[in-house]
């Protein structure tokens, strides 16, 4: 491939990727038929992909009971409401499985990371699904907070906080050591989407 096929076919940019699971998944899952399992993870998936499709996101992959989104790569690109958008759904996904039932039987918790920075973009694989559509060290980052959030609830990175900071209301949370990084992270619990304030003329 030329290096301007390339060019067409990726771009870099800046995007936000949301991961989030099911505490417990394995214990919970372990002694459950496998038509069970499914069914779990059908009511589970459907509810994740609705709520990500409405804040505009994109489903990228499953992983077990991981889901990854991606928030940006849309028409209008990414700016501080497409990464406000990602933690919307992060919020509205908990509050849409608090109560609910999967499989008609079980009530689950979940956690949910979040972090922004560059990627390359696969233009192709842009689309619900689009296994390895984006490449940056972002996405491992989204997936250690992920692991390391308290449950129920939406941790973000620095740089997610930064962006988002006048639209989310957040709590400053201990920085935490995760695998694969040199340092601390600084992190924090989103609350809630800020009231905008209409200017009275």
């Amino acid at each position: 491939m030329t290096a301007i096929a390339m060019a067409e076919q990726e771009r870099r940019q800046t995007v936000t990727v949301l991961f989030i699971d099911i505490v417990g998944y394995t214990s919970l899952t372990d002694d459950l038929d496998c038509a069970v399992v499914r069914a779990l993870q059908r009511d589970y998936f459907s509810t994740v992909c609705d709520v990500v499709r409405a804040a505009d996101g994109v489903v990228e992959k499953y992983v077990g009971d991981a889901v990854m989104a991606v928030f940006g790569t849309g028409p209008d690109g990414f700016g501080a409401e497409a990464a406000a958008s990602a933690v919307r759904a992060g919020l509205s996904v908990q509050e849409a499985l608090r109560g609910q039932l999967l499989a008609g039987r079980f009530a689950v918790r979940t956690r949910v990371g979040l972090a922004t920075g560059d990627v390359i973009v696969d233009v192709a694989a842009a689309r619900e699904f689009g296994h390895g559509m984006i490449s940056g060290s972002v996405v491992s980052t989204a997936a250690r907070l992920q692991a390391y959030a308290p449950h129920d609830t939406v941790v973000v990175c620095a740089a997610t906080r930064e962006v988002t900071g006048e639209l989310i209301a957040y709590q400053e949370m201990p920085p935490v050591r995760v695998a694969g990084k040199p340092y601390p992270l600084d992190i924090w619990r989103a609350l809630q989407p800020q009231r905008v304030l209409c200017a009275v003329s």
